[in-house]
């Protein structure tokens, strides 16, 4: 559904550290780095036809923080949803709500996680087991 997801930082490299660091726990590599035609720095982390682009705001305000925003990555298991929480709380990310794990809800059981990114931004890992046989 989605092509790509833009979000703003005020510490570019931070981010371009940050981001490739938890986003290669999901197999993305390093991001192709764009400077555009007014001078801001765009960072394209791709993996699996998806797009996330961190930038310095076009605008030159400072970056913040959408409230009731969350951006979800989709983990393979258990351990990686993990371990992409761990790596972004060893690089600077803050972890919020519970800690990860299984939760049962109305969707049904899933493997959840959440923290923020050095610039505020909320991120999910979820995990959805596959259905019993």
């Amino acid at each position: 559904m989605f092509s790509h997801i833009v979000i703003g930082s005020n510490d570019i490299e931070g981010a371009r550290a940050f981001y490739t660091a938890v986003l290669g726990v999901l197999g993305a590599s390093e991001p192709l780095v764009n400077v555009n035609l007014t001078g801001q720095t765009r960072l394209f982390f791709r993996h699996n036809h998806s797009v996330l682009v961190i930038t310095q705001p076009i605008n030159g305000e400072p970056a913040t923080v959408a409230n009731g925003a969350t951006i979800g990555f989709a983990c393979e298991s258990p351990e990686q949803l993990t371990l992409f929480h761990d790596t972004a709380v060893a690089n600077g990310g803050t972890s919020i709500e519970d800690p990860p794990g299984l939760r049962e809800n109305s969707l049904g059981l899933r493997y959840l996680c959440y923290f923020r990114d050095p610039d505020g931004h909320k991120i999910c890992g979820l995990y959805v087991p596959p259905p019993s046989a």
